[in-house]
């Protein structure tokens, strides 16, 4: 195929595939479209190694779709996932790709009522998706027979062995006839993904997207070097600065995700975590939050996090350094998307600098160390966009109600102490809202530290301002808190054993509950803070 950008008109598509394409507002192909369409309409067995957000779905939905026979009751096609998250996706997805060929899709997954998903199966569904879990309660229950696939799609295939799953799958592949076109994806490829390929696959072709092209130029990789307890502090300083306007933070623990998402409510921001110990309805009802701009902050564990696909992610932020490097990955892999420009920040404290080196050599990149904001700086940012929203709401009019009590004001008033008091009430001083978040065991030592553990990679301001902010809009009083903490950490220097920028030791508990990022639009703004000379 070359390097040679293809349109979806170019792949031997059929026209009703073509049209919901179009309607879709698809032109071009992603490479993984590109390359894994035309080989999977010739019938053969492909694996396809390629980051989260580069359009698999499609790549393997176009072709299997294009082989159903909707006059055949039987199911055709069969995709396994991971989690129920990306089942639910992928069965959307192949729905509003197959609208004009009027093909059914059914969903299965666990934490759902199996009797309805009984029902909706007898509804003679042409492709099912589905968890390997839930697919084998049904293969049991003979409620699900997979006699007649043609089909076969394993997506994310190293997340499902990473999370345990390679006995279920193949216990569902011998139910699935040996006459058969299987299509696999998987982000990395460990020994036993080969296998799987080897057992079950027929001369499989290989399609490879590089996984820099996730890394390159649309994704600006920063990492601030600080002890654990100064993380939040930090991060919500950042918040202030950079002014995020859809973010989700990953962190290692599911206890984590909790107090990150209950402490970032009470400093003010609109935050919701997930994580796999939500029942089924939470974890939606937050996701569709994240996805309808209600929410600001999604927070979340790798696992419940795979395979969301979350349009206008601007910020990823690592309160937690991944133990695996893939994962890494996969994370920042939620910004950066459909050509726009997106900004990580990950959070390493000092005997965790040897997991840089290694996220840095996987992904052929070196990370910008990032000075964190004093806490003027955060002040300023808050200001700055409190002062944005007030003119917002000026040039919004609607403001005829209020007159009559402003011109009572100004006669006790001055207009600057009256403007200074609302800028206090949009704005929130962390002093007043201490938060703390229970450390976490630190990641064992890794050798190769010495790439990144000492002060040369410390995190300067002359080496990294805070970059990549964007506006943001709101109402002020769902609009965030402030994010300035205690500590100093304005010189941009690091002494090597102890980097106070922002210190949390006076914090106490605060609980709360976590919200979702909400989507708005807003005009770019940037900040570039460096030390004076």
């Amino acid at each position: 195929m070359g390097g040679n950008i293809l349109k979806f008109t170019e792949l031997g598509l059929a026209p009703e595939l073509l049209k919901s394409v179009e309607r879709l507002g698809f032109e071009e192909a992603t490479p993984i479209q590109a390359q894994t369409i035309p080989l999977a309409l010739e019938g053969k067995d492909v694996i396809g190694q390629a980051q989260t957000g580069t359009g698999k779905t499609a790549a393997f939905g176009l072709p299997m779709l294009q082989k159903i026979d909707v006059n055949n009751r039987n199911v055709q096609g069969l995709v396994i996932a991971p989690t129920r998250e990306l089942a639910i996706q992928t069965q959307e997805e192949l729905f509003r790709l197959s609208r004009d060929k009027k093909i059914r899709v059914q969903v299965v997954y666990g934490g759902a009522d199996i009797s309805r998903q009984i029902r909706a199966l007898k509804d003679a569904p042409h492709i099912v998706v589905g968890t390997p879990g839930r697919l084998l309660d049904h293969i049991k229950r003979k409620t699900l027979k997979l006699g007649h696939v043609e089909t076969l799609v394993l997506d994310e295939a190293d997340e499902m062995l990473n999370m345990g799953f390679i006995d279920d799958i193949e216990t569902i592949i011998h139910e699935v006839p040996a006459e058969r076109q299987t299509l696999l994806f998987s982000a990395t490829m460990p020994p036993a993904i080969k296998r799987i390929g080897v057992r079950f696959m027929s001369n499989p072709e290989h399609v490879q997207i590089k996984a820099t092209t996730m890394s390159d130029s649309l994704i600006e990789q920063f990492f601030v070097r600080c002890k654990d307890f100064e993380k939040f502090d930090i991060m919500t300083r950042l918040f202030d600065v950079q002014t995020p306007e859809l973010t989700i933070i990953f962190g290692r623990t599911k206890r984590r995700v909790d107090e990150l998402a209950r402490g970032l409510e009470a400093r003010g921001y609109r935050a919701e975590g997930i994580h796999g110990d939500l029942s089924q309805q939470k974890r939606m009802s937050v996701l569709k939050s994240f996805k309808t701009g209600k929410l600001d902050i999604l927070v979340a564990t790798d696992v419940a996090a795979r395979g969301l696909d979350i349009s206008g992610v601007t910020h990823v932020y690592n309160y937690d350094i991944p133990q695996d490097p893939e994962s890494y990955v996969h994370r920042i892999g939620r910004t950066g998307r459909a050509g726009k420009e997106g900004v990580s920040v990950t959070f390493i404290t000092p005997n965790e600098m040897g997991y840089l080196r290694v996220i840095e050599d996987l992904t052929k990149k070196t990370m910008t160390p990032l000075r964190p904001p004093t806490n003027a700086e955060a002040f300023e940012g808050q200001i700055k966009a409190s002062i944005d929203e007030v003119g917002s709401i000026i040039d919004a009019n609607g403001l005829d109600r209020y007159e009559k009590a402003a011109a009572q004001l100004l006669e006790t008033y001055t207009a600057e102490d009256l403007a200074a008091a609302f800028l206090k009430s949009v704005t929130k001083d962390a002093d007043e809202v201490p938060v703390k978040i229970t450390p976490e065991r630190p990641l064992p030592g890794r050798k190769g530290g010495s790439h990144g553990g000492g002060s040369n990679r410390g995190g300067s301001a002359s080496k990294g301002g805070y970059r990549g902010g964007s506006s943001r809009s709101g109402k002020p009083s769902e609009r965030r808190g402030g994010g300035s903490g205690t500590g100093t950490g304005g010189s941009g220097k690091w002494n090597k054993d102890s980097s106070r920028a922002g210190s949390d030791s006076r914090r106490k508990d605060s609980r709360g509950k976590s919200t979702d990022n909400r989507r708005k639009a807003g005009g770019e703004r940037k900040f570039t803070i460096r030390d004076k000379d």
